[in-house]
């Protein structure tokens, strides 16, 4: 452990240093006048230097493989943080390393519930064998390519390493093909979808059809229009519209969003924020990324007519650090963005100023609850806070702000061109518009599926091709590892807000996840819980303890224990995380084991592959 005060024994290098100045650059120094008082001056640096302490530590981390107390120190000096608060902040996060690296490259494989299925334990162990550093990962969000390989590199960019054919239900990943990706042979996958091209698409219609790099390929296909038209309609009947669509949040707590946004544009007085959660880290989700990476300007373009709409002069864009192509691709449209005049002091030519930033996180989970994420932008741990206070009101820097995830902010796009009237004709009256669906596990065709509300789940998973090989469908985990397991029972389950609420399951995040008679669930269950084990912050007792003892009933259980016997203990168990956990973590991490014990799939399983620690 390092000496947590400034002047620590060992010096940051040159490299640590450049790396620390270049990661602030843009930013001087803070100015403190005479008359302010003290308490006021260090209001003024927390504010204007400590946002900038997670840029620095991923700068550290790439330039020399891990975060030395030298570099921490020097960091620390600059920014004026306190060393052990820094420290604090640079072991919250699972992607940032604090022990000399015995290679320049660390290969994170995901060991989590889909890659699991497609052999993620065997590549851990023949990358190890074969000499390389390989940290086992929970999702690394490209479910559908499983099992998905994350490479971070010192001093280069990071690598995501997929199967050749680009996934399927039946590709494994060999050691062979990562270790050819790490000596440099193109590994960034391309955006597949099966839906590409076509015309009943509203949120995914560009991808796989625009250049992702192209501003010119973007507008060409309709890109910029929603702007030009919320610009003339102004904030109050943009406003107006996003309610009359009945749009409603679509990372899994369905907030109406016109409710937020006046609830944001309201507030006077103080600056406003507008915030991009695109830190899809819910096991089995993926659909954020599919839409960053293959049509990044109408992220860009949605975060900018939502921002003027709430009267926000600076937008902020967390995204989740496992995905460095989707992040590369966004740099490249903001950058076009601004010199293309769509951003910045005067947002064409209409007199608005929208900034966006691009932060990336590093691996923690609970950073895509709202305060959590917060807290993470301003350099601190990324831990919840309590509400009330809610973001409307107090969000990022304890100012109003507009939070929203990517989905949900792509839907913007139509509504403002079409109209609100004219998008709430799809799907129900109670659940309007498309909805994105990740499909992965046992389908033939995994990948990011757009359909209206009211699809069943029947009609999702054969739009996928359906279970391959004629095997039995067995179980589907909905709406990700907080969710919940269902049966071929409820394939005829409409997926709308109202009837999965109805039948006590909730749509979550999008995920589909399918499991076939030979999956050996009490593994994949085992392997939930232990996920929330490893990602609940700790900052409350009822899940900091609850999910541990839950992870434990489940090794029993792989060891022979039964059902009968521990029943009783994982109901305590979950009450107590769902009454009296601080956020969504604990008040949902026994949503699948729960559901997995009513449908009987933690009797009589088989050990399988698994993963590997």
């Amino acid at each position: 452990m390092p000496d947590l005060y400034f002047g620590a024994a060992d010096e940051a290098t040159a490299g640590e240093r450049t790396a620390v100045a270049e990661a602030i650059s843009g930013f001087g120094p803070v100015v403190i006048r005479e008359s302010e008082r003290l308490v006021h001056a260090g209001r003024s640096r927390t504010r204007e230097r400590r946002h900038l302490l997670l840029p620095v530590l991923h700068s550290l981390q790439r330039a020399s493989g891990w975060i030395s107390p030298g570099g921490l120190d020097h960091a620390c000096a600059e920014l004026e943080v306190p060393p052990a608060e820094a420290y604090g902040v640079a072991t919250f996060y699972h992607l940032f390393t604090h022990e000399p690296p015995t290679s320049a490259d660390t290969v994170h494989v995901c060991d989590d519930v889909a890659c699991r299925l497609f052999g993620s334990g065997k590549l851990i162990k023949d990358l190890r064998d074969n000499g390389h550093h390989v940290k086992a990962s929970p999702c690394l969000g490209q479910c559908e390519r499983g099992p998905a390989v994350l490479v971070q590199r010192t001093a280069g960019s990071d690598l995501t390493v997929t199967a050749v054919d680009g996934g399927s239900s039946t590709t494994t990943l060999a050691a062979s093909e990562v270790a050819v990706a790490i000596d440099g042979a193109n590994s960034t996958p391309s955006v597949t979808l099966s839906q590409a091209g076509s015309d009943q698409l509203r949120l995914l219609a560009r991808v796989g059809v625009v250049d992702p790099s192209s501003l010119v390929d973007y507008r060409a296909h309709g890109g910029y229009e929603a702007l030009a038209a919320s610009l003339t309609m102004g904030p109050d009947r943009v406003i107006d519209e996003i309610t009359a669509a009945g749009l409603s949040g679509r990372g899994g707590a369905a907030f109406p969003t016109g409710v937020k946004w006046r609830g944001v544009a309201d507030q006077e007085g103080r600056p406003h924020h507008l915030v991009c959660n695109a830190d899809e880290s819910e096991p089995g989700t993926f659909k954020d990324r599919v839409v960053m990476e293959g049509d990044p300007f109408s992220v860009i373009e949605a975060m900018t007519v939502a921002g003027i709409a709430v009267g926000a002069e600076q937008g902020w864009l967390y995204i989740r650090g496992e995905y460095p192509v989707a992040a590369a691709r966004l740099t490249h449209a903001i950058s076009e963005a601004y010199a293309a005049g769509l951003l910045g002091a005067d947002v064409a030519s209409s007199g608005k100023r929208f900034e966006i930033h691009l932060r990336s996180g590093a691996g923690a989970y609970i950073c895509g609850e709202e305060t959590s994420l917060f807290n993470s932008i301003e350099g601190f741990r990324g831990e919840p806070r309590n509400k009330p206070p809610f973001p409307t009101t107090h969000g990022l820097f304890g100012e109003p702000t507009a939070i929203n995830n990517v989905e949900t902010l792509i839907n913007v796009l139509p509504i403002v061109v079409m109209g609100g009237s004219a998008y709430a004709a799809a799907g129900t009256d109670r659940s309007p518009g498309t909805k994105l669906f990740c499909l992965s596990g046992r389908v033939v065709q995994p990948g990011t599926y757009e359909v209206e509300f009211g699809a069943t789940l029947r009609e999702i998973i054969d739009l996928a091709g359906g279970v391959p090989d004629g095997r039995e469908l067995r179980a589907v985990m909905l709406g990700g590892a907080a969710g919940s397991f269902v049966g071929p029972e409820s394939l005829d389950l409409p997926l709308t807000l109202e009837d999965t609420r109805a039948a006590g399951v909730s749509l979550g995040s999008g995920v589909i996840m399918v499991f076939d008679q030979d999956d050996d669930m009490v593994d994949s269950v085992r392997r939930i819980a232990e996920f929330f084990r490893d990602e609940s912050c700790g900052q409350c007792v009822p899940c900091r303890v609850g999910t541990v003892r839950q992870e434990e009933v489940l090794v029993r259980l792989s060891s022979g224990s039964t059902i009968d016997e521990e029943q009783d203990l994982l109901q305590d168990l979950a009450t107590v995380m769902k009454d009296a956990s601080i956020c969504g973590l604990g008040q949902t991490a026994s949503g699948a084991v729960l559901s997995a014990i009513e449908l009987g799939l933690l009797a009589g399983s088989k050990s399988g592959d698994g993963g590997s620690n």
